[in-house]
């Protein structure tokens, strides 16, 4: 696959580069902790394990392949959901993977009312794009200013932003 032609979002899945962006953006952690938004986290940036069961602080710490393992799970669970929120639309494999990693980040309840998801299902791929850069808020804080302790967060959608406007260039 080249990373502009567009395919059915039904035949893409996350390519080995969309699991190894969110296991360095995220890193990794054996036992949980609060994440920037105060949410127990553990592993690669994992709220959940693969049962579903939310982590907990006083849970026990997860090895490496536990956490990938969680990880995966977690981008399955959102990939079946990006599908079905994006009925028709054809996307590159960088796009979907800059999505997958939005989606594992943010959540799919904001990729569901995003102006993200909007501007693809009306085909505007680039508008999308630029929508990615509304997303640089957590936990009240603006992320895109360095001294509030979360501009890693900006960084990031920086990093997916370029890389989904390269696709569609």
């Amino acid at each position: 696959m080249t990373t502009k032609t567009k395919y059915r979002v039904g035949a893409l899945t996350a390519s080995v580069l969309a699991i190894a962006g969110i296991k360095a953006h995220e890193g990794y952690r054996a036992a949980p902790y609060h994440d920037v938004g105060k949410v127990p986290t553990v592993g690669y940036g994992s709220t959940r394990y693969e049962n579903g069961a939310k982590v907990q602080i006083g849970d026990q710490p997860v090895t490496r392949e536990r956490a990938e393992s969680m990880l995966r799970a977690h981008v399955a669970k959102d990939e079946a959901r990006l599908r079905e929120l994006l009925p028709g639309v054809q996307l590159s494999q960088a796009e979907w993977d800059v999505y997958v990693d939005f989606a594992y980040n943010f959540g799919i309840p904001a990729f569901s009312k995003s102006s993200i998801r909007r501007e693809l299902l009306n085909g505007n791929h680039t508008a999308a794009c630029r929508a990615l850069l509304k997303y640089r808020f957590a936990a009240g804080r603006d992320c895109a200013v360095r001294t509030n302790g979360c501009y890693g967060v900006w960084q990031r959608q920086l990093d997916r932003y370029k890389k989904c406007m390269d696709a569609n260039q």
